[in-house]
């Protein structure tokens, strides 16, 4: 048993720094896998030839077609997809057809490389797919989510209340997973989690600290900020740089389960928006005291969770008062808009109009008090603050037949930047190299988080002023349609 630990211990350091997104490993699964695949094929016979690995090689293109057409009738958004995802999805289509038809009259050896190519094919499919989306960095970081291991930094709500009784302030920051009930959205979710900065345990009872609501992207866990996104590193860092100061972060479930597209709004799909401004708020006020003013609470968003946080705080100026948008879209995103009102609002287009923060803004005019960062993966040249008129009336904004690819963050930071300036709203697109991934996600808060936190009125940290050169002479601004590839959100 204690073997057992110390072999566990030592090879974790091994595991933390193991990257599944490039280097050394990915690469070997590869080329380990092309080899049985080979050996799984063979020359065999003429009619084998002729006849079944035509059969298995258009099975395999057929499986990768369907799966693109999938990915984009579903409305993923980002950057496009490696070619090697598609040429591995279709290889593990042909190595299911081979291992079947060709197990009849084949030697032993051959049925045993024929049966391992078909999970090595399919991991080198999910290993393309990580590649894409960065969803486990590293080997510890993907043993962690698959087997629930615990968080950094978490603990129970037992021991943070002996904590803030025995005023036992902390070195760094304490998690703790909360069950929110859901008495005024009745949105099914998972269990959330709050992370306490050190400042949190200084008094009895704490002081009011600001609070950031944390958002992850279409396909998520509450936990995916942590572990993918590095967040608790990040905060806790910024904490020991603070004095113990930083805000407290409520993590939540926009979605209720991992592959539930709500894109934060109420409908079919649950009472998303309800959930996350009438329970999550109220909760974490009544039960970790945190300030119940607007102005110290802001959201943070990657990629659906972007877009999330900025219909979140044009929505409710009256709750929120700042947000990051790290590459979101230019409104809830499910497919094109005649499949977004179908399956976000059951058809209702109003509803939709709604929850799109174009239309929210045009609506409301001016604002008093708010700010965004919009972060974008690009040419850090692009970076700019952006005040504009938006010329809306050729447009017609809010059916938005005629506005941007809701799937093009770029346009669409630029865009929502410019309308917002023209109505009140502080904001810069700030841009920075990386791909539509969860390490972009991660440099990108860690980036904003010195303004966020300054400009909720975190204790002890300065209010900084947002990245880019001198804004522009305000100037029209023509919201004309696009195109672009799918992607994962």
């Amino acid at each position: 048993m204690v073997a057992d630990t110390l072999l566990a211990d030592a090879a974790s350091p091994i595991r933390q720094h193991v990257s599944l997104i490039h280097g050394w490993l990915p690469l070997t699964v590869q080329i380990l896998t092309a080899v049985v695949l080979v050996l799984a094929v063979g020359w065999r016979t003429r009619r084998w030839r002729l006849l079944w690995l035509p059969l298995a090689a258009a099975v395999g293109i057929a499986a990768a077609a369907y799966t693109y057409w999938s990915i984009s009738d579903d409305g993923l958004a980002g950057d496009p997809a490696p070619n090697q995802l598609w040429v591995w999805i279709a290889l593990t289509g042909l190595a299911v057809i081979v291992a079947i038809a060709g197990w009849r009259g084949a030697r032993w050896w051959r049925r045993g490389m024929s049966v391992l190519a078909v999970p090595l094919c399919a991991l080198s499919s999910a290993l393309m797919l990580n590649l894409w989306v960065g969803y486990f960095p590293t080997v510890a970081t993907a043993w962690n989510q698959l087997t629930a291991g615990p968080l950094p930094d978490q603990t129970d709500r037992a021991t943070v209340t002996a904590m803030v009784v025995h005023h036992a302030m902390p070195a760094t920051g304490t998690v703790v997973s909360v069950t929110i009930p859901s008495d005024a959205s009745h949105f099914t979710h998972r269990n959330e989690l709050v992370y306490l900065p050190p400042a949190y345990f200084a008094t009895n009872p704490p002081p009011k600290l600001p609070t950031v609501m944390m958002i992850g992207g279409e396909f998520n866990t509450p936990a995916d900020w942590l572990r993918a996104g590095n967040a608790v590193k990040t905060i806790d860092e910024f904490a020991a740089a603070h004095h113990g100061n930083a805000p407290v972060f409520v993590f939540v479930d926009s979605g209720g389960a991992f592959n539930n597209d709500t894109e934060c709004v109420n409908g079919p799909r649950g009472n998303s928006a309800d959930h996350l401004t009438k329970d999550v708020v109220p909760f974490m006020v009544s039960n970790f005291g945190v300030s119940a003013d607007r102005a110290n609470w802001g959201v943070v968003g990657w990629s659906m969770g972007g877009t999330c946080a900025v219909d979140l705080t044009t929505m409710h100026p009256d709750m929120f008062s700042t947000f990051e948008d790290i590459a979101g879209d230019f409104a809830p995103n499910s497919g094109n808009t005649s499949q977004t009102i179908a399956r976000l609002f059951g058809g209702d287009a109003a509803a939709y109009a709604s929850f799109d923060p174009a239309t929210v803004i045009t609506k409301h005019g001016h604002y008093q008090g708010i700010s965004g960062w919009f972060a974008i993966s690009g040419n850090p040249s692009a970076q700019h603050r952006l005040p504009a008129v938006i010329d809306v009336g050729a447009t017609g904004l809010g059916g938005r037949d005629a506005s941007p690819n809701p799937g093009d963050q770029t346009t669409a930071a630029n865009t929502l930047c410019a309308l917002g300036s023209a109505n009140g709203i502080n904001c810069a697109v700030v841009a920075a190299q990386g791909k539509h991934d969860w390490p972009f996600a991660a440099r990108a808060f860690t980036a904003a988080l010195p303004w966020l936190a300054g400009q909720i009125g975190t204790p002890g940290v300065p209010q900084v002023a947002l990245p880019g050169p001198p804004a522009p002479p305000p100037g029209p601004v023509t919201i004309a349609a696009a195109g672009g590839p799918p992607g994962v959100r």
